[in-house]
């Protein structure tokens, strides 16, 4: 195999089989030569399965996996920190994500390149192991009922990744409704040089493409999964059940703006879980409470470390502030909870929803119940059913409220439905806080009839804001950087060069002026 096909394979396998998780909790070394054997049994089965969690748990940042580079790519806290530095509602305050949140990133840009291919290691892992299931299945090694639980994860892997790359890569699904480029949709396991070469006619196809195939993913996952009531103890949110893949749905529909079905999905939701009643509760029970949809579960023992886990990130390191564009809304009442699940450094407010700074096993809170009420209550005022809007807004926004009997919405609050549309959004992005939500709400409301955004928005500028730049209920009026319109080349990130240089297709899909 010559060398160009020997990078090939690096960056698309990615130690399919290594450091696997024996179960949930506790990691153990799988380091096996042969993917054959690692379906020979149930027990090796689970494994590999596994695997592909930490897969999602834990990238690289580094051509060579097997340095000491291991970093939270791409839904450790890399996920959470890119999409909320591509926005204006965090400030990052030192060199970390930098370029990220400046748009000053080319194709060769580390953390840009890096959330590319090990958003393809995870694909491949999941596609590996999806091939392997089948085979167990075929096998009797496991059932067909097993075999589709299985299939279920992985499969929501998958798409979840590529739905991840094409808010980065693409542009939003309603602009052009879905025919502008999106990113290969990789279904093969790649391990060998006849799948490389199969890999390697896979092209960008359009964005309505892929999200076809995601559907068809989280279709299969959600049939073939369980419900949460069938989970027990904490992997009713560290595993992945029916109602994550119904609440990835929801995300997908909203990109969108198919409301009807972002309702249809939500009522799947209704008997599966409930809000907690402080919204605090969330935070400080992040594996047992009854809200968290799915969270990627972190231990002492298997986290992304101090450069990747989300403690280490937001508290412990101080690398990201909340803005006081966000902080200063006058929307946001001073009373309210969520505001105190805060902390001041050097003058700048952090957030502290993740707390273990120490041994960094706080779990990364992938999508949560009261996200998916929030988009039902989008959906219902897009389409005109007032009530139904207000009464979900409102169950979301009252238990963080001092006095909700007189601080409640009403009927009489808002005079039209944008109105109302902007306050469901604005709630969003405080209920969302430092939660990685805030790019796919930017990215999927480009030039949007009621609340449009335009682009990437304009920031206050890198570094610690000062402690004076903070007044609850007084906009920031302070310094900012300029915005970027979304025709500028920088509202999509670059294909990596890593990619490009040694695939001749991708490079002639590469994004528009890079």
């Amino acid at each position: 195999m010559n060398k160009l096909k020997k990078y090939i394979l690096l960056v698309f396998v990615g130690l399919v089989f290594s450091s696997c998780q024996q179960d949930i909790l506790d990691t153990t070394s799988f380091n096996n030569p042969n993917p054959e054997l690692a379906f020979t049994s149930p027990e090796l089965v689970q494994l590999a399965v596994n695997g592909v969690y930490n897969a999602a748990q834990i990238g690289y940042y580094s051509s060579t996996p097997l340095s000491n580079s291991a970093r939270g790519y791409v839904f450790g806290a890399a996920y959470f920190q890119q999409n909320e530095v591509r926005g204006e509602d965090v400030v990052n305050t030192q060199a970390f994500y930098q370029l990220t949140y400046e748009s000053n990133y080319d194709p060769t840009t580390a953390n840009n390149a890096y959330y590319w291919s090990d958003a393809y290691r995870l694909i491949n892992r999941a596609n590996l192991v999806n091939e392997g299931i089948n085979r167990a299945v075929n096998n009797k090694v496991i059932s067909e009922d097993q075999g589709n639980i299985y299939k279920g994860e992985v499969l929501f892997f998958r798409a979840l990744a590529h739905l991840e790359l094409l808010k980065h890569f693409s542009r939003p699904y309603h602009l052009d409704n879905g025919s502008s480029m999106g990113v290969p949709y990789r279904t093969i396991g790649v391990d060998t040089e006849a799948t490389i070469e199969q890999a390697m006619q896979v092209g960008r196809g359009t964005v309505a493409e892929g999200y076809e195939k995601l559907f068809e993913d989280l279709n299969f996952a959600e049939n073939g999964l369980p419900g949460n009531a069938q989970r027990q103890g904490i992997n009713k949110i560290g595993k992945i059940t029916k109602g994550a893949a119904i609440a990835i749905k929801i995300r997908a529909y909203l990109n969108m703006r198919n409301w009807s079905k972002v309702i249809e999905e939500y009522n799947k939701l209704t008997s599966m879980y409930t809000l907690e009643s402080n919204p605090l509760t969330v935070f400080n029970n992040n594996l047992t409470n009854t809200e968290s949809i799915f969270s990627i579960i972190n231990t002492a023992n298997n986290n992304p470390g101090v450069n990747g886990a989300l403690a280490s990130q937001f508290s412990g390191r101080s690398l990201i502030a909340i803005s006081p564009i966000l902080w200063n809304n006058p929307l946001w009442l001073k009373d309210d909870k969520r505001r105190s699940v805060t902390d001041v450094v050097s003058g700048s407010r952090f957030t502290r929803k993740y707390k273990d700074i120490t041994t960094f096993s706080d779990a990364s809170p992938i999508v949560r119940f009261s996200e998916m009420k929030l988009a039902a209550a989008e959906a219902h005022a897009r389409l005109n059913n007032m009530t139904s809007a207000l009464l979900l807004l409102n169950e979301v926004r009252n238990r963080a409220l001092e006095t909700p009997n007189t601080e409640a919405y009403t009927s009489s609050s808002f005079s039209n439905k944008e109105g109302m549309i902007k306050a469901i959004l604005l709630e969003r992005r405080i209920e969302l806080s430092c939660e990685g939500v805030r790019w796919a709400d930017i990215h999927r409301l480009i030039n949007d009839d009621i609340a449009p955004t335009y682009g990437i928005p304009a920031k206050v500028p890198n570094g610690f804001p000062s402690a004076s730049s903070y007044t609850i209920g007084i906009p920031y009026s302070g310094n900012l950087t300029n915005s970027i319109p979304y025709t500028d080349k920088r509202f999509l990130w670059p294909i990596p060069l890593m990619t490009t240089s040694v695939n001749p297709l991708l490079a002639g899909q590469q994004n528009p002026e890079w």
